[in-house]
């Protein structure tokens, strides 16, 4: 057979047995191809294998199913995971929120920079600034000062340094004001420091310069110069001192003073530095010999550096002259500094004594002033020396400044407490301001006058009209006969009088006047709260104007004071001038009335007026259609 035959041939078989095995009943050989025989054969497939068919259609649907079934367990799956998820998320919410509300945020601590504690701390600190600030310099310069103690030294050092990483701790944890408040978030705190221009001088001076010792050995301090980069807190500390001193011009003085010294101080470490380097006893100039048993020890050694160094500075000389133009060059920056230091320090000095002196130039202008009128006056030399005496007595006491004068500057609310502080007891001793309301005794505290009487003077005198009451303070006040010598009685610290009258009590015997004369013994120190001052307190407080008033009347009437009659006829006259004020006030009110019915009268005439005018007008527009 030929290969194109055989090729058919195979071809047909490979056919025939595909379409036995499809078991679908269409023919898998095109429309021309088909005949008896392909029908034969599809029908004989279909009657010998309908049980496989069915199987191969059971099979399909059963995969169908199964994937069906895959599917809806993987959707089931994933849509428990998520809702696991969803209830982990939800229970990690609550587990924190629960943290939350057991663990509240820690309190850390935090330097309050308004308290006494933080004071301390700047005391403590400036120690081993001022340490480093003054033995820096001499040890390094003076070598046997060094050399002799150095295991002190190593040891005050790294005590220094300890305090130093402290401050700094403490600098990051230091509170500032925001609004009002005091900032204890330590992240805020330490962030303000970060940006601060301190905390950058701080790390540096904290730098462990001292690692190289281990190399050039520890008798090199200057290696340690930059621990003065920490000097602010040494200024600090002075100026929380001299707000918190009670005397603030003795202070700055002293402070002047210390000044001065720690220049002269460096200024002789320096001197002795550059005669080393020149050579000691080379020239005249420098610090002698060492050789000499006399310039040998170390205190000789320091006291005639500062000994030149003083001399230069002050730029009195007397020193020997320099010989070489480093020397030369050395001398005139010290004659500068000194010139412009000492004049601002000298200057600084005159201010301070002035303003100590301020307060009695001031008193002795007023003495001066006050002589001066006298004796333009002519007033009597014994009336003269009993003013100087007064006045004399004021400054030795320390009275004589001005309370209003001194607390002008404070807020009313640190007024009224500083008043308080000083003046309430005296006042809760006026048996009438016991039972008061506090708001009404603090208005009354701040309205209380300080004075000083003489001796032989007279508060009061009989039948004087009472505009003010007492309250005496220290001293002595004796109540007199008219002939001003004769004594009833005496009162001294704590007691009062003139209540009564300043109260305007009605149907009182004496009305408003004095009824005793009452004159200093000695010096004395009153309260005079005047009558006028009350009532403008009481304004706002009725109801203590009524109890005050009802106090009085008692107090007059246990003294048998009160006259009934004169009641009726302070009431009569009360009665007549209200009704007065009434005629007054309703005069005013017709005069009033009738200026309004004026402007009414007026104003509707020129209403009338208009109208007419509007009316002529309108009539000519008719006439001239």
């Amino acid at each position: 057979m030929e290969p194109q035959h055989q090729a058919s041939l195979v071809g047909t078989g490979l056919l025939s047995r595909l379409s036995h095995m499809v078991p679908f009943g269409r023919s898998s050989v095109g429309p021309g191809e088909s005949g008896p025989t392909c029908q034969r054969t599809d029908g004989g497939r279909e009657n010998r294998w309908p049980l496989a068919a069915q199987n191969v259609n059971n099979s399909n649907n059963n995969d169908g199913k199964k994937d069906e079934k895959k599917d809806d367990k993987k959707d089931e799956k994933k849509d428990d995971k998520k809702d696991e998820k969803k209830d982990e998320k939800k229970d990690g919410k609550k587990d924190e929120k629960k943290d939350d509300k057991k663990d509240p945020p820690k309190e850390v601590w935090i330097m309050d920079p308004a308290t006494d504690m933080y004071y301390k701390w700047l005391c403590m600190v400036s120690v081993p600034v001022f340490y480093n600030l003054m033995f820096l310099v001499a040890r390094s310069c003076f070598n046997e000062l060094q050399y002799a103690n150095t295991t002190l030294w190593m040891v005050l050092d790294y005590i220094s340094d300890l305090i130093y990483y402290m401050d700094t701790f403490v600098r990051a944890r230091t509170g500032y004001l925001e609004q009002g408040l005091l900032v204890k978030d330590a992240k805020l705190l330490k962030d303000k420091y970060l940006k601060t221009r301190q905390f950058k001088f701080d790390i540096i001076s904290i730098i462990p310069t001292d690692f190289v010792f281990l190399k050039i050995g520890v008798n090199n301090p200057e290696w340690r110069f930059n621990r003065l980069f920490r000097l602010a807190r040494l200024f600090e500390f002075f100026d929380r001192t001299e707000t918190r001193t009670n005397f603030p011009n003795i202070f700055r003085i002293a402070n002047l003073v210390l000044y001065i010294i720690i220049i002269i101080h460096w200024n002789a470490c320096l001197y002795f530095a550059v005669s080393k380097i020149l050579g000691f006893g080379s020239d005249t100039w420098v610090y002698p010999d060492l050789n000499n048993p006399i310039n040998a020890p170390l205190s000789r050694q320091y006291i005639y550096c500062f000994y030149w160094s003083t001399l230069t500075l002050t730029t009195i000389g007397e020193t020997p002259p320099p010989v070489r133009d480093i020397e030369y060059f050395f001398v005139v920056a010290d004659f500068l500094t000194g010139v412009l230091i000492f004049a601002t320090i000298v200057g600084n000095v005159g201010a301070m004594i002035s303003n100590m002196n301020a307060a009695r130039v001031e008193f002795q202008a007023k003495i001066d002033s006050i002589k001066q009128y006298m004796q333009f006056r002519k007033v009597t030399k014994d009336l003269e020396a009993r003013v100087v005496k007064w006045f004399d007595y004021l400054w030795t006491e320390g009275k004589s400044c001005d309370e209003k004068l001194v607390l002008k500057n404070l807020p009313d609310k640190l007024k009224a407490e500083i008043a308080i502080n000083v003046h309430l007891e005296t006042l809760r001793k006026v048996r009438i301001f016991q039972d008061c309301e506090a708001g009404l005794l603090v208005e009354l505290v701040l309205k209380l006058q300080p004075q000083v009487f003489s001796p032989g003077d007279y508060i009061c005198k009989k039948g004087d009209i009472g505009r003010e009451m007492y309250i005496i303070k220290e001293g002595k006040l004796a109540v007199v006969a008219d002939d001003g010598v004769t004594q009833f009685v005496v009162l001294s610290d704590g007691a009062y009088f003139g209540e009564i009258s300043i109260l305007g009590i009605k149907g009182s015997k004496a009305g408003n006047r004095r009824t005793a004369n009452i004159r200093s013994v000695g010096y004395s120190d009153l309260f005079a709260l005047s009558k006028d001052d009350l009532m403008e307190a009481l304004v706002e407080y009725p109801d203590a104007k009524y109890a005050l008033e009802d106090k009085g009347r008692a107090i007059l009437m246990k003294d048998n004071l009160i006259d009934e009659s004169l009641i009726a006829a302070v009431d009569a006259k009360d009665l007549e001038d209200k009704v007065n004020q009434i005629e007054g006030s309703v005069e005013i009110m017709t005069n009033k009335l009738q200026k309004l019915w004026n402007q009414y009268e007026s104003s509707q005439r020129k209403l009338k007026q208009r109208l007419t005018n509007l009316s002529n007008q309108v009539r000519s527009l008719r006439v001239d259609e």
